[in-house]
């Protein structure tokens, strides 16, 4: 068995240019802990976000990111139980997943389910466990209800659509409109975002607003999803990509969680990062139901384009073009 193991390594702060591939000396797991070998890391806006030295959960550069994984146990930390060597699992791993292994506490680790492959397993981490805490968790939503999504066409944008549907409730998806017939496959009503105010566009659809708005875009978007609400509706902010400048994010929270109850609704931050920092034991529960969706063929992860494992760095520049609807993925034979 060899030394070392590859791994695409963040060297400063940059774009994809920035990433290297590099080798590093395999570790034996430790105590609690266990040892994959990747299979599969998803891709996502995140990635992009910790390249440019912005996310607060990501540790100092030099480091490796990969954000979600799926893979099978390679070796057993002293100490773990309920795991053999060979299983397949999969980890939200906030960094650390663009690698050939992987050793982190087993504690992050589940099963992966027959039916379910390592590719989808790991589309569907970040992006619909986001989508199903904020639907389920932070909004409670209730059949027969309504909601807007924006960035409709891109990774949580999509799983919140599919999960909506499953919920019963009536979804608007905001996009450009290139990517509408993908938002009518997924069973919503398209918004063409460019056509005119956001709000007065939903409105000319629900006259009396929606029940609630998942909005990824921040800034002066959350007046317009506010706006696009019912009296006593819901925004739920995540992602937050038009995010820039101290004042300018204070400034948009502010409008978030104050200045939607100032106009008699509701508003809420959501993050995965966060709250699974805070309490692990709702994503435990969460990806579960998640993975039986995929065995059972309820939802699709729209994983539209894979690259081999270490071209990390081709993989984020074209996710970096925002030309991609869907998910990527890295595989790794």
């Amino acid at each position: 068995m060899t030394a070392t193991y590859r791994a695409v390594m963040l060297t400063k702060k940059g774009g994809p240019e920035v990433l290297q591939v590099v080798e590093l000396p395999i570790e034996q797991p430790g105590p609690g802990q266990l040892r994959i070998r990747v299979h599969a890391a998803g891709v996502g806006a995140t990635d992009l976000t910790m390249l440019a030295g912005n996310y607060m959960f990501a540790p100092k550069i030099p480091f490796v990111p990969g954000y979600e994984v799926a893979g099978a146990v390679e070796a057993i930390g002293a100490g773990v139980t309920g795991f053999r060597v060979g299983q397949r699992v999969a980890a939200l791993t906030v960094y650390g997943g663009f690698a050939e292994l992987l050793v982190r506490e087993a504690e992050h680790f589940l099963p992966i389910p027959d039916g379910v492959s390592n590719r989808d397993a790991a589309a569907v981490i970040l992006n619909y466990v986001t989508a199903w805490q904020m639907i389920h968790r932070v909004a409670k939503v209730q059949h027969g209800q309504t909601a807007l999504v924006t960035a409709a066409a891109g990774g949580v944008g999509t799983a919140a659509l599919q999960l909506l549907r499953l919920a019963g409730v009536k979804a608007y998806g905001a996009a450009s409109s290139s990517k509408h017939a993908l938002l009518r496959s997924l069973g919503a009503t398209p918004i063409d975002y460019r056509a005119g105010a956001l709000d007065r566009l939903v409105r000319t659809l629900e006259p009396s607003g929606v029940d609630y708005a998942f909005d990824a875009v921040g800034g002066s978007n959350i007046g317009l999803c506010i706006r696009a609400l019912k009296r006593g509706g819901m925004v739920v902010g995540f992602g937050f990509m038009a995010a820039a400048g101290t004042l300018a994010k204070v400034a948009m929270f502010g409008n978030l969680l104050v200045g939607a109850r100032l106009r008699g609704r509701r508003g809420d931050f959501y993050g995965i990062s966060a709250l699974y920092r805070k309490d692990p034991k709702p994503l435990r529960e969460d990806l579960p139901i998640i993975f039986a969706f995929l065995a059972e063929n309820r939802i699709d992860p729209l994983v539209t384009h894979t690259f081999p494992l270490l071209e990390a760095r081709k993989a984020l520049a074209l996710l970096a073009t925002g030309s991609v609807q869907g998910k990527i993925v890295l595989e790794n034979a």
